[in-house]
This record gives C-alpha cells, structure tokens and sequence, in this order.
C-alpha cells in the first residue's frame, strides 16, 4: 500500500544538530584569487602570506569575534572591527530548480535538493560568508541574498521550506539573472536534475567565467538511475510528463529500460563533458546518498569544502 510523501516542516527536517556539528568544522572553498580590495568581513585563510593591515570599522551583529579590536574597546568601551587589504570576502550562491521534474522519486529530488542547499548555506553561513540563494522554475526566481552568520540559519531554512516546485525549469532567464546579479564572486552551486527541455548549454554559459567556481550538481532519484528499483516502473504504463502535462502510454519491456539508460547516460555524460571544457565541476548525486556523505567526503574530494 502507498503512503503519501512527507514534505518538510521544519528545520529540524532539513538539518539536525547533529550533522550541524559535523558541518562546523568544513569550510567552502574557491580557487579564485581576491586582490586588492578593502573587505575586512572574514579573514583570509591562506597561510604564509602577510595581512596588511587597513582600518577599522563598527562591529555589526554577526560579524566574528575574533577580529575585534579589544584595546579599543577598552579605551571607548564600543566594539570595531580590524580590516585587512587581503582578507576575502567570499560570496556562497545557490541555484535551486524548482521546476515540477525535481518531485521525484523516493528520496524525494527536491527534498533532497533542499537538504543540501541547507547544508551547503550551513557552512557558509558558519564562517561569515555572503551566502545567497535563488529558486527558479517557470514562473520566475525568488531569491534570499547576503545572508551571513550562524543566526541566519532560521531565516535561510523558513525561506527553503517555503519553496514549491511546479512547472517546467526557466532555467536561462535563472540563470540570466544570476549572471547579471551582483552577488560577489566565489562559489556558485546549481543544484538540478539538468533534464532540461531547453538545454543546459546556454544556460550555464551565462553563469561559468563569471567569477565563481561553478558547481553543477546533478540530483537524480534512485528511480530515475533505474526504473526497475524498489517504487520503480513496470507493466503498461500511461506516462504524465511533470511539466508539459502530456501523456504517453508505454509498456515497460527490457529494450525500453535498455534505451532509457542509454539515453540518460547520453544525456548526463554530455553534461560532464561539457563542464570539463569550461572547468565547471560536475557531480552526479542519488538522492538515496545521506547528505552527510556527500559533505564529509564526494564534496571534500571534489573540492567544493575543505
């Protein structure tokens, strides 16, 4: 007998203290080199190098307490901040499809999307980067931006769990959007499932170059790898596409698993080969795959957290 899926409600249901615990000791991590600019917000974690310092300024809630001037705080009792010409602030962004295809499977694809962008903005939210965050899908972008700071963890989760997919991808005018957004630079992650009616090609080509370490982040169901899994297909079908609504009846034989998993692999292997020329880093996740696993390890060895 078939249950309904449990959505989630909490942030409990997208990250629990114990995984924040284990995410508190990653940070995130771009190839990008930062120079010349005045920031001051985080300091920089490249070793041997020297630290000019710049100036100060006011301490602003969240900010770390580590760079707080203390001898001028016990002078005027008012807290500042030390800045250094070569600190980096680093910005975190998150493109998560909304579109109706990530309802999929079990594990859920769009749960599991949201899980991971919840743990991804965790750490960068743990160590004071600019973490912002936009869901597309047909009907448009909605975006939380600039959020930094552990006490903004609330704030990022009530905004994921608001989130409802529906529709197909409008996955270039996303993408558009965050190529003409000004979001800093250092890592940007898309987090989909890139069964894309429209391509992924032009998309993507508006975001990778643009100053980020760019991530694609393939999420697939168990179901979607292979249909013949536990909740997979079988029999005769009538087949309802998630975002155009149009029906196919199939009959689910050996050669049509057989062309299915030729065609995905198709599909999915031209997406790495595209992201390797434009060194973007692909990744295929199941969303059976615990997110802490992807964390602690296949995310560390893909170099996206140290």
């Amino acid at each position: 007998m078939s249950t309904a899926k449990q959505s989630l409600a909490r942030l409990d249901d997208l990250i629990d203290g114990r995984l924040m615990a284990k995410l508190d000791q990653l940070d995130v991590v771009s190839r990008k080199i930062f120079s010349g600019k005045l920031h001051g917000e985080r300091r920089s974690k490249r070793r041997g190098q020297s630290v000019e310092f710049a100036d100060f300024r006011p301490y602003a809630a969240g900010d770390d307490l580590r760079f707080v001037d203390w001898n001028i705080y016990g002078r005027l009792d008012r807290l500042f901040l030390k800045m250094f010409l070569e600190e980096e602030d680093l910005s975190l962004v998150i493109a998560i499809d909304a579109s109706a295809s990530m309802r999929t499977g079990e594990p859920d694809s769009f749960d599991y999307a949201r899980k991971l962008a919840m743990a991804l903005g965790y750490v960068g939210l743990s160590n004071q980067h600019r973490v912002s965050m936009l869901a597309f899908n047909e009907h448009g972008v909605e975006r939380i931006s600039n959020l930094r700071g552990r006490r903004k963890s609330s704030e990022l989760a009530s905004w994921l769990l608001r989130l409802k997919p529906e529709g197909g991808s409008g996955f270039d005018a996303a993408m558009k959007t965050a190529a003409l957004s000004r979001l800093g630079r250092g890592v940007m992650i898309v987090v989909s499932d890139f069964l894309l009616r429209e391509g992924y090609e032009r998309g993507l080509g508006m975001v990778a170059g643009r100053g980020f370490d760019l991530f694609a982040l393939q999420v697939l169901s168990p179901q979607q790898v292979d249909p013949t899994r536990e909740g997979g297909v079988s029999g005769d079908l009538k087949l309802v596409d998630s975002e155009s609504l149009g029906e196919t009846e199939v009959t689910v034989t050996p050669a049509l698993l057989s062309s299915y998993k030729a065609r995905l692999d198709g599909w999915t292997g031209g997406l790495r080969q595209w992201c390797a020329r434009r060194a973007v880093t692909h990744l295929v996740v199941e969303s059976s795959l615990p997110v802490e696993t992807l964390m602690l390890e296949y995310l560390r060895r893909r170099g996206l957290v140290r």
